[in-house]
């Protein structure tokens, strides 16, 4: 049985994940390093996919896309 109210899970490998957010490689992985003094703890976290592999949920990215619109805008809640 499916729950026909979700939209399908859509992944986005990093070189994906890349454009859509328009940061380099270096700057995301800063993002999801604590240890960075570019961390962002709300940036989406990756999942992953198997061996080295690991990708991010289109629908994570894009909260966090509109989260960085609303704050630069100074409309976040």
């Amino acid at each position: 049985m499916t729950n026909q109210s979700q939209p399908p899970v859509s992944i986005l490998r990093r070189h994906m994940l890349e454009e859509r957010v328009g940061l380099s490689r270096s700057t995301i992985y800063d993002k999801l390093n604590p240890n960075s003094p570019r961390h962002d703890p709300t940036f989406p976290k990756p999942i992953r996919l198997g061996g080295f592999a690991v990708g991010w949920l289109s629908h994570e990215v894009d909260e966090w896309i509109g989260r960085q619109i609303a704050a630069s805008r100074g409309t976040a809640k």
